[in-house]
């Protein structure tokens, strides 16, 4: 194989892996503002909480690694329930500009709880296994076997995810909530518990991008959730926001233009953040609803 298909086979599974983590923490804005019309701006601090999580599971209470994963995944669901209730729920009748402004504070209040509480020195996300770190060899390129178990475990999630939406109760409840609150309402849907559900399920989307981007950049601050969120909004945003299909594509359309731009224009990589807004003001200017237009307007 030649250099440059070695290169174009490495750039492939770089782009798909940081795709996979952008369309997992775009999921959780997208099934937020699909329901609410809420741009839960907390998200991206969610996702860094998650690794917080996972970081003091297994250092502090020695759990083995997965263990530790899948409590950190569980809190995180728990923190994501318990924001809706406390932070958004009261303000389900209020003027949008109050959730979104509420949003922005609780966004401000986790970094700054974890400035406090984790303190704000990076700390070495060291708490995986180190076979995780393993080269497959694919012709002459050299693929980490953590960018495989990226890949893998972003598609299972989706899987269940799709069976969540479209073949349990609680699935169809969600979806009948994005298109009419008050109507599903009626019908003797519990529309707190199913929103309640939606927050759960993003939040522990948002854990398990956290702690496999804290694996593929070993380090934990406070603020690393701050342009991953970013980056993954305006994936679903590219994709049409609302649109679980268009969080997914738009994800992966971002990590592969991030990821071959720099690949085949080395000199361009000091400009990589901007690509993705310059993508954002494109798509906004010609086609703002997205690639996946959602047309409910529903009222909340």
């Amino acid at each position: 194989m030649d250099i440059g298909l070695n290169a174009l086979i490495q750039n492939i599974f770089n782009s798909l892996s940081l795709g996979s983590l952008y369309a997992l923490i775009a999921v959780g804005y997208t099934m937020v503002y699909g329901i609410l019309r809420l741009i839960n701006f907390a998200h991206g601090d969610i996702f860094m909480m998650g690794t917080y999580f996972a970081f003091y599971a297994i250092t502090i209470f020695f759990l083995p690694w997965y263990l530790g994963f899948l409590v950190a995944i569980l809190i995180t669901g728990l923190l994501g329930f318990s924001i809706e209730k406390i932070a958004y729920r009261p303000l389900r009748n209020a003027p949008r500009i109050s959730s979104l402004i509420t949003a922005i504070g609780m966004s401000f209040f986790l970094e700054s709880f974890a400035v406090v509480v984790f303190g704000g020195i990076p700390k070495s996300f060291n708490v995986y296994p180190k076979f995780f770190s393993d080269i497959i060899l694919i012709g002459q390129s050299r693929i980490p076997l953590l960018t495989f178990i990226t890949i893998g475990v972003t598609f299972f999630l989706f899987l269940i995810l799709w069976w969540i939406l479209y073949k349990t109760k609680i699935g169809l409840a969600m979806r009948a909530i994005s298109v009419d609150i008050p109507t599903t309402s009626l019908m003797g849907a519990n529309v707190n518990n199913v929103i309640s559900m939606t927050f759960v399920l993003g939040s522990t989307f948002a854990a398990v991008a956290g702690i496999l981007w804290a694996m593929k950049y070993p380090q934990v601050q406070p603020y690393m959730g701050f342009t991953p969120g970013l980056k993954a909004f305006i994936a679903a945003v590219i994709g049409g926001i609302g649109s679980i299909q268009g969080a997914i594509v738009g994800g992966f359309l971002l990590g592969f233009l991030e990821i071959m731009i720099v690949g085949f224009f080395p000199s361009l990589a000091g400009y990589r953040d901007v690509f993705a807004y310059v993508v954002l003001v494109i798509i906004l200017m010609f086609r703002p609803t997205g690639i996946f237009k959602i047309y409910s307007e529903q009222k909340v």
